[in-house]
């Protein structure tokens, strides 16, 4: 199979046949075999009986379907998980990204030998205020802590290679730093393509402003997951021996002033030195105990299932 299109959506059951009826026109035109895979997050409104007709009369389409809203990360790696295609594509289930850009998507991945191709919204339809300068100071810190350079990394509208989707992670809210996942899987050719933005046709956006606040937070995460997720003994073990022997050359100091220099002065007690040094000691032993678990943590952990599945359609 040429392609997998992947969907995650959240009540936006006015779009899904438009959205339907286009990408189908666009794998025609182009002679692709495909499968669309709708991951419905839990909505409220007749998304999944729509998602149902659509599987009626279109045996390309699947579906799943979770008992409630586990997030956008989830539904991307339910749908990862069940993708076959050479190359899968994601995109929104709005109508904001535009399915006219998959034949080069694909060929970026297929002739270009792109792992992961992300789209760029270069001019954008939302609020400046609310939308465009929240994410381009995202879009800013994400490129200095990852190395990444992209200018949209939150862009719906991506291509990526099979073998991608299967050895990526998707978990919490991650889905905005795929490509630095990719990155750190060691998926190195990681591309860019302009892509057209459409203003919102149907309903409304399910992302306030709290989305930066959440999205620079997991930017600090995967940062420190980056660089010290697989050996965190190397940052806290570090900080803990430093802090130790602060602590100790504190300790060592009063303990030689009060033998040599004053022994008939105040109690060592009495000296805020004292409280410093054994405040330092305790801290830096406990960074070094918080280091020593995360290295038996990592090399314990299982995992662990994130999403329940409430019903799936055509779904092997």
């Amino acid at each position: 199979m040429n392609i997998s299109v992947v969907i995650p959506l959240l009540n936006e059951h006015e779009s899904l046949k438009e959205l339907h009826d286009w990408i189908v026109s666009v794998m025609q035109s182009n002679s692709f075999s495909y499968e669309i895979l709708f991951i419905d997050d839990g909505s409220t409104d007749n998304s999944w009986k729509i998602i149902s007709e659509l599987n009626d009369s279109n045996p390309n389409v699947k579906g799943i379907r979770f008992l409630k809203n586990f997030g956008k990360s989830q539904a991307l790696h339910a749908g990862f998980a069940k993708a076959t295609g050479e190359v899968i594509i994601t995109m929104d289930a709005d109508l904001q990204d535009n399915p006219d850009e998959i034949p080069e998507l694909y060929k970026m991945i297929t002739e270009h030998s792109y792992d992961l191709v992300s789209g760029w919204k270069k001019k954008r339809y939302d609020s400046v205020i609310a939308k465009n300068l929240p994410s381009k100071l995202f879009n800013w810190a994400a490129r200095k802590t990852s190395g990444v350079k992209l200018h949209d990394f939150n862009c719906g509208l991506k291509a990526y290679s099979n073998a991608v989707v299967k050895h990526i992670d998707v978990y919490g809210e991650m889905h905005r730093y795929i490509p630095v996942l990719a990155k750190n899987a060691g998926f190195t050719n990681i591309g860019e393509k302009v892509v057209k933005h459409q203003a919102r046709k149907y309903g409304h956006t399910k992302f306030g402003m709290n989305r930066f606040i959440n999205g620079f937070l997991d930017l600090i995460t995967i940062w420190f997951v980056s660089r010290f997720g697989k050996r965190p003994m190397h940052l806290f073990g570090a900080l803990g021996v430093i802090m130790f022997i602060i602590g100790f050359g504190f300790a060592f100091y009063l303990g030689l002033d009060k033998l040599f220099f004053d022994p008939t002065g105040r109690l060592i007690t009495e000296r805020p030195q004292f409280y410093i040094a054994l405040t330092t000691m305790i801290i830096g032993s406990q960074l070094f105990i918080a280091g020593f678990l995360g290295e038996l943590i990592l090399r314990s952990k299982r995992h662990q299932q994130r999403y329940h599945i409430k019903e799936a359609l055509n779904i092997a």
